[in-house]
This record gives C-alpha cells, sequence and structure tokens, in this order.
C-alpha cells in the first residue's frame, strides 16, 4: 500500500509539475528571443549558448551501449524481449529513464557554467506507440516537463530537438527509422510531426524555460543518389509546415532549422526566415578546428543574419576540442557537445560496463536470423537470468554517482571543471 501511494504521488505530483503558469500572460521580451545574429535574454544580455546533450536517454543509439549492429531504439528493445522477455524489457526502460538523467546530472552540468541544454526526443513519446517499455500513456511531457523544472532550479536553458521524426527525416540509424527518410515522402508522417510538434508547442508556449524548438536533426543523409537532391528540395515546405503548426499555438518561442545532410547543407534553406524568431543549426564532427573549415555556416549565417548554433560536436581529441572551441566562440556560434553522458569515454560523463555486459554484447551482436538462432544465443551468452542481472547492474552504473567525470574534456570546451 505505501509502495501503492509513493506511485501515485509521483504521478501526481509529474502531472503537475507546470511549465510556466498557463494563466501568465507573458510578453515577446520574456523569452530569449532572436536579434540578429544574435540570441538575447529577457534581462536583456547577450545569450552565447555553451552547454551539451541529453543524448541516449530519450533516444537510445546502440553505440553508447557498446553495441555496432544493435544500434537504434528499436534494434535494441527487440534484442532486449528476446534476451529477457517483454516483461523484463520494459521494467529496464523504466528503470533506465528514472537514472540515465536525474536531478543531480542538471545540477553538476549547471556547476560547469553551461547554460543550456539541448534534449534529444523520439516522437514515439507523444504517441501511444510502443517505445521504451511504453505501449500507451507515453510519458515524454512527465519526463521533459522534469527537466524543465531542474533547469529552472540551476539556472538553465532547454532545446528541445526532435531527434527521431515519424518515417525518420535521416535514413540511418539515428532517426531509429528504415533506412530511408520517408517522413519527406509521407503525407501521414508529415501530419504527425506537425501535431505532434504543435501540441509540444501549446504545452511549453508560456516556459520561458525553453529556448527553441530544433524542429529535426540532421536530415536527409547523403547515401540516396539522385534522389538527395529530390529530397532536399522539399525539406523547406517541411519546415514551414511544423513552423506553421507551432506558431498557431506559439507565437514567442525561437524555431530552429538545421540543414540537410548531417546539419551542414544550408542551400535548401535560403529563404526560410518565416518570421524573427528564426534561428540555424550545424552539426560537425571531425575536420580541421579552424575558421575555414565552418566558412560556409558563417557566410549563411551573415547573410541570413541569424544566429548559427553548432547543435552537435565532439568525439575528438583534448586539443581539438579546445581549438575548436575558441573558433566558435571567436565567431560566435554558440555550441552543445555530443553527448552528456556514455558508456566509455568521449563524453563528459562516463561510465564503466558492468560485470557481465559482455554476455549482453555477445547476445546483441551474435546471430538472431531465427527462434532457434535466439535461443542459442541466449543460452550462449548464459541464458535469461544472467542476461536479467547484466542489465540491472547496467541501469545502476549509468547514475552519475557511480560514473567518472572527464574533467579535461569539459575544460576543452572552456567550462569549469573543478
Amino acid at each position: 500500500m505505501r509502495r501503492l501511494f509513493a506511485v501515485i504521488v509521483t504521478l501526481l505530483t509529474l502531472s503537475c509539475t507546470t511549465t510556466h503558469q498557463a494563466d501568465t500572460a507573458l510578453q515577446p521580451n520574456d523569452f530569449v528571443r532572436v536579434e540578429g545574429a544574435n540570441l538575447v535574454t529577457p534581462d536583456g544580455e547577450v545569450l552565447f549558448i555553451r552547454g551539451t546533450n541529453l543524448g541516449n536517454w530519450l533516444n537510445p543509439e546502440g553505440y553508447m551501449f557498446g553495441f555496432q549492429r544493435v544500434n537504434s531504439a528499436h534494434f535494441i528493445d527487440e534484442m532486449l524481449r528476446e534476451a529477457v522477455g517483454p516483461v523484463g524489457a520494459d521494467e529496464f526502460w523504466a528503470r533506465f529513464k528514472d537514472n540515465y538523467i536525474t536531478e543531480a546530472d542538471i545540477a553538476f552540468i549547471a556547476s560547469t557554467g553551461a547554460n543550456t541544454i539541448r534534449l534529444p526526443f523520439h516522437y514515439k513519446l507523444f504517441t501511444d506507440e510502443d517505445y521504451m517499455g511504453l505501449a500507451a500513456n507515453q510519458d515524454g511531457f512527465q519526463r521533459i516537463d522534469q527537466v524543465v523544472e531542474w533547469c529552472r532550479k540551476y539556472g538553465l536553458y532547454v532545446i528541445l530537438d526532435m531527434h527521431d521524426a515519424p518515417g525518420g527525416q535521416t535514413g540511418d540509424n539515428i532517426d531509429d527509422s528504415y533506412g530511408y527518410p520517408w517522413l519527406l515522402e509521407c503525407e501521414a508522417s508529415q501530419a504527425l510531426y506537425t501535431d505532434i510538434w504543435q501540441r509540444i508547442a501549446d504545452h511549453y508556449k508560456n516556459e520561458p524555460v525553453i529556448l527553441g524548438y530544433d524542429l529535426l536533426n540532421e536530415p536527409i543523409a547523403p547515401y540516396f543518389g539522385d534522389d538527395v537532391a529530390v529530397l532536399n528540395s522539399k525539406l523547406k515546405a517541411l519546415y514551414r509546415r511544423g513552423f506553421d503548426a507551432i506558431r498557431e499555438v506559439d507565437k514567442h518561442h525561437i524555431v530552429i532549422l538545421g540543414g540537410a545532410q548531417w546539419n551542414s547543407n544550408f542551400e535548401p534553406l535560403e529563404d526560410c526566415n518565416f518570421d524573427e524568431q528564426v534561428m540555424y543549426s550545424c552539426h560537425r564532427y571531425g575536420g580541421d578546428p579552424t575558421p575555414e573549415a565552418i566558412a560556409s555556416f558563417i557566410a549563411f549565417r551573415d547573410k541570413v543574419n541569424r544566429p548559427m548554433y553548432m547543435g552537435e560536436i565532439g568525439h575528438n581529441t583534448y586539443e581539438w576540442m579546445t581549438e575548436f572551441s575558441e573558433t566558435m566562440r571567436a565567431n560566435n556560434i554558440g555550441y552543445t557537445y555530443w553527448p552528456y553522458k556514455k558508456m566509455g569515454s568521449s563524453s563528459w560523463v562516463g561510465f564503466d560496463a558492468p560485470e557481465g555486459w559482455q554476455n549482453v554484447v555477445a547476445f546483441a551482436e551474435g546471430n538472431r536470423q531465427s527462434y532457434k538462432d535466439i535461443r542459442e544465443a541466449r543460452e550462449a551468452a548464459g541464458g535469461s537470468e544472467a542476461l536479467q542481472a547484466a542489465l540491472d547492474a547496467f541501469v545502476e552504473s549509468v547514475r552519475i554517482e557511480n560514473c567518472t567525470i572527464d574533467r579535461e574534456y569539459i575544460r576543452a570546451l572552456g567550462l569549469n571543471a573543478e
């Protein structure tokens, strides 16, 4: 009975965890806003974005678990169900979401002097589709509301990033789709995409902690030959559709548009200043850490006279990140490094593989083409009880108190690692 009461209290707390009071009449200057190539806070100060991405939390990616072949959310979920059954998988996801990002994580991020968190999310968190242990009554708003409240407490802004869109906007594992950016061609997917953004915008329309809405992560991978140019030609209209849906309910929050081909190609977005509160997002991994290497981003920013923001960057040496952070600061391009937390290194916070995790990896990467293969692979990995024990250990290892902080990494970003 006490446990049931605690659950009810928790649910009531989450449901009452509001964004800014809905009946409060806020004005445009109550939100972070665009002024030319700068962002400006409600206090009138220029805001230079510095922060991180909460990747892998609400959009699991295989490499952050140590998987290679099982590299997107639905592949991971299927593997878990084959390993420990549906109940075991559902319980794993619930504990994973509870433990991966907590108030302590947000407090730590704020302690570094960061001012912004980019929060990637999967569209299924706002549907009744099977996702991360739930098949109905998804918890997207509850999870994000909690982060918003923590960020209000610790003085951080939040960018909401639709990392995995209906149908898939990228056509690779990062959007948890089916190998092609079907969103660009499918009316039903586009209708769901706009509906979700409108519901999100309506929910957060009076929330100043939200900096903006990042409409799509890394649309249109470069893998599709002659289709790439055709898909690129459809991106502006898709962005306009999402923008219009948001503006029906939310007149103030910034809308963020990423370039095609991993947020690198802005030619399809030459005329996308739909109103005064639009800005742009580039991504970059590798290459030279010099102004010349991002000259096209700078030129586009100067041409459209809107802020350019590096939504993702990282996975490199300390020296490279130090130099590139300096390059971005010198050229007024704010940044959120990817990711905040993952297994191993190359992140703000890392965690070790727990005992027995090698058996989970072996099962995930092994042959599971038939039911016979699944049974044999499960037994070869020690059986469901051993795999369940490793999963239980994993969801404890991800808690920040069990992680290792890479202070040199954080210093490389120009932040405080003391």
